[in-house]
């Protein structure tokens, strides 16, 4: 089971301030905090209960870009995400169900 989200990314994001001056990119904690959220908005279970077992950035985005976020429901009950923008891959990776 997957789903998918888009971002447009704002130009007056804060993180841009200082990331970095001159060439702005969205910083990684950042797309992480936006694939989090809307993992909570798809499955039952807050953002504090998922670890982030993998992941890879592979490509800056900026200012006005707009990102696709694609989470795929594994079978083990991890989600795995790709984040894809203008130029192909952004970042992927794997969330994983925090232990109790």
């Amino acid at each position: 089971m997957s789903i998918e989200f888009v971002w447009p990314v704002p130009a007056d994001l804060p993180a841009f301030a200082g990331h970095f001056p001159g060439q702005p990119i969205v910083p990684g904690v950042v797309i992480l905090d936006r694939a989090l959220g809307y993992v909570a908005s798809w499955v039952p279970a807050p953002p504090a209960s998922w670890q982030i077992a993998q992941a890879k950035f592979l490509a800056p985005a900026g200012p006005g870009d707009t990102l696709r976020f694609r989470l795929e429901r594994r079978t083990s009950g991890a989600i795995a995400f790709q984040v894809e923008g203008r130029g192909g891959l952004v970042a992927t990776g794997n969330l994983v169900p925090e232990a109790s």
